[in-house]
């Protein structure tokens, strides 16, 4: 059912282990030509390719592409008083968990009179995509909108697909999440065409563009965010989702049997990859695994999840081999069930979010631990982080320096200038001073150090 890759007696270079990571088929880019035509229709066409569009993939025709205010508070006054429990603790964890996320103001005085302050500006408006097709998310909800929330963005519009078992309006539960956190710009809209929608705008429905686009979704809509960088910010390219476990011979097969399922259910192509150094323990999940997937809810989608080639159990040496060769795949959820976690931790670097001891499964930070669950995925965790309120941020920096402290510096600046053949800019700083003399760098200045 799910394959064994042996690395024990093995020395592995990081080129080797890159290429030994275990990955789905999936490649993010190979659906191009189809949504570039799917991004250009909305561009040419507005709201009537959005509704075609609808049709097409969704299988419906929405009745109104932007959701009107009563219906969304209608879906929250019939939320489940459970669910709508859940979602408040939610929001008020992941709120508390994003408040450290914003860095304050700094200001350094680099000499007497010359300040530079580092702030950091959140955009004026976002585009937040909800995923509509083989689950419901309003978890993603609250971690799209409460980052940009506590990032300071003052303009929220949030997009999902339209759904067929509710006439062509948003699922009830999202548009229920949404009004909660006070989101009242929504729209039934799905895929590549709702990612073009709001990258550039549609005038017709009175939805102007957005600067940052994030959230996750299928291959269309992550190819859809590649064709729209650099007309607005992204957070990643998602691709299906995935968790490695490192487990020695302390963790509890039922434990790591529960969690590898977990992230199964997601999607045929999700990644489930144990790596341990006791065939003990190997042999036991393997065994139980089987057992655990005829009882699950999504069986065949877990099975081929297991059977692909994205989802290994992976034998190392020890647990040395074991972090080399998680920072090689890199995973978004990376779980940590060993007999002292905290000393592996300094020597793990890349992995979307890290989850520590055997209280601390991926389904806790999915919904209500307080972290973020939108995370980069396919090894892009080795250069890229998670979604955050930083993903709205953007560093700025104020200088502000007196007469006195331009002048210090002013021949200096002259001097580079002419360096690089740019007299101008050595003139645009002598003429602030006319004819008086120029003083030499200043004793205790920088250029002293």
């Amino acid at each position: 059912m799910i394959q064994t890759l042996d690395l024990r007696g093995r020395t592995l270079s990081t080129t080797d282990l890159l290429a030994l990571v275990p990955r789905s088929a999936s490649d993010v880019g190979s659906a191009v030509a189809v949504v570039d035509s799917l991004i250009a229709d909305v561009r040419r066409r507005g709201s009537a390719a959005l509704l075609e569009q609808a049709e097409r993939f969704d299988r419906v025709r929405p009745a109104h592409i932007r959701v009107p205010a009563e219906v969304m508070a209608e879906a929250a006054a019939q939320l489940d008083p459970a669910v709508r429990d859940a979602l408040d603790e939610a929001i008020t964890r992941v709120r508390r968990g994003t408040a450290g996320q914003v860095p304050p103001p700094v200001t350094t005085e680099v000499a007497p009179g010359a300040r530079i302050v580092q702030r950091w500006v959140p955009v004026a408006r976002v585009g937040l995509y909800v995923p509509g097709g083989k689950a419901v998310y309003p978890s993603s909800v609250v971690m799209n909108v409460v980052a940009a929330q506590v990032a300071g963005v003052r303009s929220i519009a949030l997009a999902s697909p339209a759904q067929e078992a509710f006439g062509g309006s948003v699922h009830p539960t999202i548009l229920a999440a949404a009004h909660l956190l006070g989101v009242d710009e929504v729209y039934a809209m799905g895929g590549a065409g709702a990612i073009g929608a709001l990258a550039y705008g549609v005038p017709d429905l009175g939805l102007d563009p957005v600067q940052v686009i994030t959230g996750p979704g299928n291959l269309f809509v992550a190819t859809a965010k590649r064709a729209v960088t650099g007309v607005v910010g992204i957070d990643s390219e998602a691709g299906p989702t995935e968790i490695l476990i490192i487990a020695d011979r302390t963790a509890n097969p039922a434990y790591v049997v529960a969690d590898l399922i977990s992230q199964a259910e997601h999607d045929e192509l999700a990644g489930s990859v144990l790596v341990t150094d006791d065939p003990a323990l190997a042999r036991a999940v393997e065994q139980a695994l089987p057992a655990a997937i005829a009882e699950a809810h999504h069986r065949e989608r877990i099975t081929t999840s297991f059977s692909g080639p994205q989802s290994a159990i992976v034998l190392v040496d020890d647990l040395a081999q074991a972090v080399a060769f998680s920072n090689a795949y890199a995973p978004e959820h990376l779980e940590v069930q060993v007999a002292d976690p905290h000393a592996l931790l300094p020597e793990l670097e890349n992995a979307g979010a890290i989850f520590v001891g055997d209280h601390t499964p991926v389904s806790l930070g999915d919904y209500i631990a307080g972290s973020n669950h939108v995370l980069p995925t396919g090894g892009a965790a080795r250069y890229s982080s998670g979604l955050g309120a930083y993903t709205f941020l953007r560093p700025q920096q104020v200088v502000e320096y007196d007469r006195a402290a331009l002048s210090v510096v002013a021949e200096q600046v002259g001097a580079l200038s002419a360096a690089e053949q740019l007299p101008a800019h050595g003139e645009a700083v002598r003429v602030r001073f006319g004819s008086d003399p120029l003083p030499g760098p200043a004793a205790g200045s920088l250029a002293d150090d």
